[in-house]
């Protein structure tokens, strides 16, 4: 599975919507950095790039994207390289 590098998925254990994304990366075959709120310094990190602590956010080069359906369909476009 080839790993993404400049993304960064924030994420909630339990929330329906980062499931949608975990349920679109694993169809996909997507791996990049995944990162828990519930873990220590991670909703923290994430209230500074984006503003909020609302997940799931892709963070693509530093900048924040919110929804499940916009973070789907970006990931849907993006070319993986098939290992």
């Amino acid at each position: 599975m080839p790993y993404l590098e400049d993304l960064t998925l924030y994420y909630r254990k339990g929330c329906p919507y980062c499931q949608k994304v975990f349920r679109c990366m694993e169809e996909n075959n997507i791996n990049l950095d995944k990162r828990d709120i519930s873990q220590p310094g991670n909703q923290n990190d994430l209230v500074k790039i984006g503003g909020k602590k609302q997940v799931p956010c892709l963070v693509i080069n530093g900048k924040a994207l919110y929804e499940s359906d916009d973070i789907v369909a970006y990931l849907e476009g993006v070319p993986v390289a098939q290992a």
